[in-house]
């Protein structure tokens, strides 16, 4: 039995919020920072769980953030205050309690002592056994098609309790703040949301159990799922009803140019292809070219050295001055090295800029960029590059780390 009560325990909301501090991350709508927290959940959290069990605590809403994809396009993130954090990381403490060991054996993705490298193993075993065609699954999405509708029935099954299944819901539809504009949502878990993992393992279970009820080998890592064949003849009858299933059960949608059959060598799995029969996992070549970028070295900013003849030579000085003719580029300089003598600077140049016509603001950019050059192109000790041996010891150090964070960052793209 799963209740309000499980989730409001002291010993489960003192780990929930241990467990949203340690994340970190950014703040919500509130500008609150996970550092002051502590003291707001100290005066407030008392009133908070009075109002959770009464059924009046309406979430606010999350911050719209969008990010850049790696094969191109946004992921539009939605991100809670931190006090929304801890009461959805306190929910879904207790759904991974209550359902985790009825999930399917095939499901790696998003469970406590499960790795994608275990998911990767277990494709290559089913290669070595002979399934050596592979059904790439691809789900259009996901995360944003969820139907709500399903969803809450599916979690009414397990819990009794309509205020906690009301809590949930309200969190499921609570609505996403762009400019300051509110936007209601109807389906999908947001991403971003403490929740969103163990839910989408609730839809999903529902796809591993009609896959194992076919004897069907499968793999799948929260909404990337592969499956494996012997023979070419048939998946295409495996897909058709896979595709029945997702699309007529639980509503989602597939993306069938991305979905098909391919051999282990051209099929893709959390960053991995499959070396022929033999199923040996290697790198994807598009993973491999992502990898080496990040390692790739990059040329720093440094500032330049004092140069008595810097005031001499005009040509030289527009160069310098070309990033700091507008208040964005004193801006960008102000943040790069930031001396107090240049925030002073700064604070009159945006004072005049309220007060002042758009020439002389422009005298005044200039005037006081030319100052702020001169402070800034202090000398500088040491410019050198490091020596080949400290390039190739640095370059080694950071290949190391990035290997081993390999799985969990191509884990992460591939699932996007």
């Amino acid at each position: 039995m799963i209740t309000l009560d499980q989730v409001l325990s002291g010993r489960n909301i003192l780990r929930a919020t241990k467990q949203v501090v340690s994340n970190k991350g950014a703040p919500g709508i509130d500008g609150m920072t996970v550092d002051q927290y502590e003291a707001h959940h100290r005066r407030h959290w008392r009133s908070i769980a009075e109002h959770i069990r009464a059924g009046s605590y309406i979430p606010a809403p999350v911050r719209r953030v969008d990010i850049p994809k790696p094969n191109g396009g946004t992921r539009m993130l939605g991100i809670p205050t931190v006090q929304d954090r801890v009461i959805q990381q306190a929910i879904a403490q207790i759904l991974v309690e209550a359902y985790d060991l009825h999930f399917s054996n095939s499901s790696y993705g998003f469970r406590p002592g499960r790795s994608a490298l275990e998911a990767i193993e277990q494709a290559s075993r089913y290669i070595k056994e002979g399934k050596n065609w592979v059904v790439e699954m691809d789900l259009e999405k996901f995360f944003d098609t969820v139907n709500h509708d399903r969803l809450m029935a599916r979690l009414a099954k397990r819990i009794k309790d309509k205020a906690l299944l009301k809590l949930i819901g309200r969190y499921l539809r609570n609505g996403i703040m762009q400019n300051g504009l509110v936007s209601t949502r109807e389906e999908g878990t947001p991403q971003g949301s403490n929740l969103s993992p163990i839910l989408s393992l609730i839809v999903l279970d529902e796809l591993d159990k009609h896959l194992e009820s076919r004897g069907l080998s499968f793999c799948r890592y929260a909404d990337d799922c592969n499956l494996f064949v012997s023979s070419r003849q048939a998946w295409e009858r495996v897909l058709e009803k896979t595709i029945k299933f997702i699309e007529g059960t639980l509503k989602l949608r597939v993306n069938r140019s991305k979905s098909g059959l391919f051999r282990p060598s051209k099929s893709k799995f959390l960053g991995y292809t499959f070396v022929g029969t033999s199923g040996a996992p290697r790198v994807a070549k598009a993973s491999f070219a992502r990898l080496m970028y990040k390692l790739k070295p990059r040329p720093r900013k440094i500032p330049l050295g004092n140069d008595p003849g810097l005031d001499d030579d005009p040509a030289r000085m527009e160069n310098l001055l070309r990033a700091g003719r507008s208040e964005r580029g004193l801006r960008t300089y102000r943040h790069s090295h930031s001396p107090a003598s240049a925030q002073t600077d700064l604070a009159g140049m945006e004072a005049s800029q309220n007060s002042g016509t758009r020439a002389e603001t422009q005298r005044t950019v200039k005037r006081t960029s030319m100052e702020i050059v001169r402070q800034w192109t202090r000398p500088v000790v040491e410019r050198q590059r490091p020596s080949h041996a400290q390039s190739i010891s640095q370059q080694r150090l950071s290949t190391n780390g990035a290997l081993q964070s390999l799985v969990k960052g191509l884990t992460t793209e591939s699932t996007t």
